[in-house]
């Protein structure tokens, strides 16, 4: 996420990215590379406390909590899915938990993501936005955010 660039201006410039490619080759393409820049998370959060349920691949979650904004790190060991939590981290990390929980990822429909997304990788996309969204609410509910979601 740019310093400055408002949870609105990130998706606005997802979908405007996307937009410049006139294939599904070269957005998959696109999106590997986001996974490739992904720093990804330390060994220590790639256990199944911090695992998202749901995921055909191995992806894990964790959140960090500064000045009531949530601050994600993850990581996968599938390529693509990288790439698919670089684009979540951009729009999502660095929010408050009240800008996560009413921000839908409608954006995905935009760049017709879900339509080309296999149904085990969609189902993913979705478990780890509302993995993204059980932060958030436990944040908000006071709940010691360090742990990750249950559910």
């Amino acid at each position: 996420m740019a310093e400055t660039e408002t949870l609105e201006e990130a998706k606005e410039n997802i979908v405007d990215e996307f937009s410049m490619f006139d294939d599904w080759v070269d957005r998959y393409e696109y999106i590997i590379e986001l996974g490739r820049g992904l720093e990804g998370l330390p060994d220590a959060f790639k256990t199944d406390t911090y695992k998202v349920k749901g995921c055909q691949s191995q992806v894990w979650f964790a959140a960090d909590e500064a000045d009531g904004r949530l601050l994600f790190s993850a990581d996968s060991d599938a390529m693509i899915v990288r790439g698919l939590i670089a684009l979540l981290l951009r729009v999502y990390s660095g929010r408050t938990p009240d800008e996560i929980i009413a921000t839908p990822p409608e954006f995905f429909e935009k760049i017709e993501l879900g339509s080309h997304l296999s149904g085990s990788r969609a189902n993913g996309l979705h478990a780890m936005i509302r993995h993204i969204q059980g932060y958030a609410c436990s944040q908000k509910a006071g709940a010691d955010i360090l742990a990750p979601p249950a559910g």
